[in-house]
C-alpha cells in the first residue's frame, strides 16, 4: 500500500501518537517562521529537527527530500536578492551588478525559513502513516471529510510523482525519447499530461467508491483495524509544545521590537 513519503522504521519517533508528531511539526514550523535571526532559525533546525530525524532513523531520507526542495529556492533567492537588492553595502561588483551584503543576509534568513518549514513537514510525513493520522483526527472529533482533506494533502505530491514516474517508464518502453536537448525534453512532457490527468480522475472515482463501501459518510461510530497507541505523557507533552509555540511567538515579537 502506498503511504506517500512514509518510511517504515522501528523507532521511538514512529511509535509516538500522530497528534504528538503533528504538534512537533507545528512547533518547528512556528519557530522557523517567527524567529528573526538567521542563527536562531538554523539553530532550531540543528537542535530540533535533525535529532528527531536521527531518532526516527530517517535522517538520510530527510536530507535527500529537503535538499531537492530547498536547493532551487536557495539558488534563486541568493542570486535575486544578492544582486538586485536596492542600495546596501556592495561586496563584489561585476559590471552593473553588485553583490549586496544586506541581500545575502535576507537570502540566508529566507533559506533558513523554507528549510525549516519543508523539513518539518517532510519529517512528519516520513514518520506518520496517513491512515493513523486520519484515525487519530476523527477520534478527536474532527469531521471525517476534513480529516480526509488533511491526509490527502500529505499524500498528493508523492502519489503524483509516483504516477508520473510510472507513466514516463511506460512511454520510454514504447520508444519515447526523454533525454537530450531542451526541445526534446519539452516534447516528452506532452505525452505525460493526458495519462496523468485521466489516471488521477480514475483514481478519484476509485477512492470515492472505496470510501462509500466503507460507510465513510455514516454518522454513527466506526471501528478500525488500526489501534493508535498513546503514551500517558504525550498529552502533557503536546500542551508543553503548544505553550512553547506561544513563547516563541512572544520572543520573536519582543526581539523585533
Amino acid at each position: 500500500m502506498n503511504f506517500g513519503l512514509f518510511a517504515a522504521r522501528n523507532s521511538g519517533l514512529h511509535a509516538l501518537h500522530p497528534l504528538t508528531k503533528l504538534t512537533l511539526a507545528g512547533f518547528s514550523l512556528v519557530g522557523g517562521l517567527t524567529l528573526p535571526g538567521a542563527w536562531m532559525i538554523y539553530a532550531l533546525w540543528i537542535a530540533v529537527i535533525l535529532p528527531l530525524a536521527a531518532w526516527g532513523k530517517v535522517l538520510v531520507e530527510l536530507f535527500r527530500a529537503a535538499w531537492r526542495v530547498t536547493l532551487p529556492f536557495a539558488v534563486s533567492v541568493f542570486l535575486i536578492q544578492g544582486l538586485l537588492w536596492p542600495g546596501g553595502t556592495s561586496l563584489v561588483a561585476v559590471g552593473p551588478l553588485s553583490l549586496k551584503q544586506e541581500g545575502l543576509a535576507f537570502a540566508l534568513v529566507s533559506t533558513g525559513r523554507i528549510l525549516t518549514v519543508v523539513s518539518s513537514f517532510i519529517l512528519f510525513a516520513l514518520t506518520t502513516r496517513p491512515d493513523a493520522l486520519m484515525l487519530s483526527l476523527t477520534q478527536r472529533g474532527l469531521p471525517g471529510s476534513l480529516a480526509y482533506v488533511v491526509v490527502a494533502t500529505v499524500q498528493i505530491a508523492p502519489r503524483f510523482q509516483a504516477k508520473a514516474a510510472a507513466i514516463l517508464d511506460a512511454q520510454r518502453a514504447r520508444g519515447l525519447e526523454t533525454e537530450g536537448n531542451l526541445w526534446r525534453r519539452t516534447r516528452a512532457v506532452l505525452p505525460l499530461v493526458a495519462p496523468l490527468i485521466l489516471g488521477s480522475l480514475v483514481e478519484v472515482e476509485e477512492r470515492a467508491l472505496a470510501m462509500e463501501a466503507r460507510a465513510f459518510n455514516h454518522p454513527g461510530p466506526k471501528t478500525s483495524l488500526i489501534e493508535v497507541a498513546e503514551a500517558p505523557w504525550e498529552r502533557a507533552a503536546r500542551w508543553i509544545l503548544m505553550a512553547g509555540m506561544i513563547g516563541i511567538i512572544a520572543l520573536g515579537v519582543w526581539l523585533r521590537l
